[in-house]
C-alpha cells in the first residue's frame, strides 16, 4: 500500500519536471528552435489552434524559423497569433511562407528570462512539495485508519522526502541549464 502510494507519488513527480521542461522550451534562446513557436494560440475558424497543428515549422538557419501553413489561407492568422503571444517577434510573409527572424538576446532580456526562468523554477519545486504533502496526508490517512504502523508512516516519510529532494535537483539542473544556454552569447 505505502509502495503503490509512493510509486503514484513518484509518477505525480515525473509529470511535474516534465511539464517545467516542456515550458522551458518555449523559453527563447538566442537561438531559432521550432519549440519556441509551437504552442503560440492562433485564433483558427473561431478557435484557439497551436500552431504546430496548422503549419510545418523549421529552422533553416540559426536565426530564422520558417513557418510553412498547411492551409495558405491562414497566413494572416497565423501572423497575427504570432504577434499577440509575448514572444516579441515580427513575422513576415511572401504568400506561402511565414519567415520569423529571431534577433539576438540583449544582456537585459537575457537577465530578464533568467528571472523568469527562475520563477517557473521555484513553481515546479512548490508544485512537488504539493504533492510531498498530498501523500503525507495519505500517510498518516493509512495510520490513523491502522492499515499501516506507526515504524512503516516513518519509513513512507523517509522515502517521500528521499524522492522529493531528487525531483527537486532534477528541476534546479533543468533550469540552470536552462539559464546557461539563455546567458551564452
Amino acid at each position: 500500500m505505502l509502495d503503490d502510494l509512493l510509486l503514484e507519488t513518484e509518477e505525480r513527480m515525473i509529470k511535474t519536471v516534465d511539464a517545467l521542461e516542456e515550458d522551458l522550451r518555449s523559453v527563447r534562446t538566442g537561438r531559432a528552435s521550432p519549440a519556441l513557436v509551437e504552442r503560440v494560440m492562433v485564433e483558427y475558424y473561431g478557435s484557439p489552434t497551436p500552431l504546430k497543428q496548422l503549419a510545418v515549422i523549421s529552422a533553416p538557419e540559426p536565426q530564422l524559423l520558417v513557418i510553412r501553413p498547411y492551409d495558405p489561407g491562414s497566413i494572416t492568422v497565423i501572423e497575427k497569433g504570432i504577434l499577440q503571444s509575448d514572444l516579441g517577434l515580427n513575422p513576415s510573409n511572401d504568400g506561402r511562407v511565414v519567415r520569423l527572424p529571431i534577433p539576438r538576446l540583449t544582456e537585459e532580456r537575457r537577465k530578464e528570462m533568467a528571472k523568469m526562468i527562475k520563477r517557473r523554477v521555484e513553481e515546479a519545486k512548490i508544485a512537488a512539495r504539493n504533492i510531498r504533502r498530498d501523500a503525507l496526508d495519505d500517510m498518516r490517512g493509512f495510520e490513523n485508519e491502522k492499515l499501516i504502523s506507526e515504524d512503516d508512516l516513518k519509513r513512507g516519510q523517509d522515502e517521500l522526502q528521499k524522492l522529493t529532494d531528487r525531483y527537486t535537483e532534477k528541476v534546479d539542473e533543468i533550469g540552470q541549464r536552462k539559464e546557461r544556454e539563455i546567458m551564452e552569447i
